[in-house]
């Protein structure tokens, strides 16, 4: 996986850990899924296209 093996993401983590906090984490790791997921769902889905007619200005 791009040349990344244990110990190197064990010193990623520990690093991450001291700048972001233990208490942080979690909110960033919920933060980062709900993105993934976001970006899934509109890569998925269809471009929405607007079929509404659109209403002429009449004038008396």
């Amino acid at each position: 996986m791009f040349g990344i093996g244990i110990p190197e993401l064990v010193i990623l983590l520990v690093i991450i850990l001291v700048i972001f906090g233990a208490g942080k984490l979690p909110e960033i790791g919920s933060g980062l899924g709900k993105a993934i997921k976001g970006f899934k769902k509109g890569v998925s889905e269809p471009d929405e296209i607007d079929v509404t007619p659109k209403q002429k200005d009449e004038k008396p």
